[in-house]
């Protein structure tokens, strides 16, 4: 029950509402509102696959949050490539400045 809630926390904090990130995902809100109430036990691999990277997370990344072992962190400048090539198509105007914000952000340092 501990990545269902970890997965809940990283949604709301990127300002996602549970339907609209399921619809980001590509998945049914049922089923999402299901992984996040019931636990990501049952859920199949592929939508905690889904969920993960829509996230900008790893599986593993998740298993590490869920046992407390890890602070979340900024995504890495490849991590972020990654993400902006895979879902480039998806991604909306304000999701493209987040990311440029971010990149622009990380130079500064």
């Amino acid at each position: 029950m501990r990545k269902a809630k970890v997965l809940e926390k990283l949604i709301k904090e990127s300002g996602y509402t549970v339907r609209a990130f399921a619809q980001k995902c590509g998945i049914p809100e049922s089923t999402l509102y299901t992984i996040l109430k019931n636990g990501v036990g049952r859920a199949t691999m592929d939508n905690i696959l889904t969920i993960c990277r829509n996230l900008g997370i790893k599986v593993e990344d998740l298993e590490r949050m869920a046992e407390g072992e890890v602070e979340e962190s900024q995504p890495s400048y490849d991590e972020l490539i990654t993400v902006y090539t895979r879902s480039k198509k998806n991604l909306s105007q304000e999701e493209k400045m987040r990311l440029a914000r971010i990149i622009l952000e990380d130079d500064e340092d």
